[in-house]
């Protein structure tokens, strides 16, 4: 399994910044515009498309506000397996914001880790302007 993991370093208040990622439903307009154009809820799950168009249903599993982590899990598509998490960590200077997505098949990781990377810089580009 194919395992990714993402950090950066935020000049951003970090409840200020989990109030954007635990609000699940708006990723094109407080996390990561640019980067998602698009959210749809649909029970426990939310609808993304992305900026290439791609779309993906993503399973909300857990948003766990005291440990500021949001778990989800993409069903359908290209990917037999996903899971992912973002968790916002309080540091001195702001916040650590780290991203986790573990998937198969293993030979999509060079694709989903340039979008995931595209989608850090969004956040900080939106996270740090607010």
């Amino acid at each position: 399994m194919a395992s990714i993991r993402l950090e950066m370093a935020l000049h951003a208040d970090p409840a200020n910044v989990w109030d954007a990622v635990r609000d699940v439903g708006a990723i094109h307009t407080r996390l990561a515009p640019g980067f998602v154009t698009d959210v749809k809820l649909d029970g426990n799950a939310r609808i993304v498309t992305f900026a290439n168009g791609m779309v993906a249903k993503e399973l909300i599993v857990d948003q766990d506000d005291a440990a500021r982590r949001l778990v989800w899990s993409i069903v359908g598509g290209r990917m037999t397996h996903h899971n992912g998490s973002i968790q916002v960590l309080p540091v001195a200077d702001g916040c650590r914001l780290v991203w986790i997505a573990d998937i198969l098949p293993n030979e999509l990781k060079g694709p989903i880790q340039a979008m995931m990377q595209q989608g850090m810089d969004a956040m900080k580009k939106k996270l740090e302007s607010a």
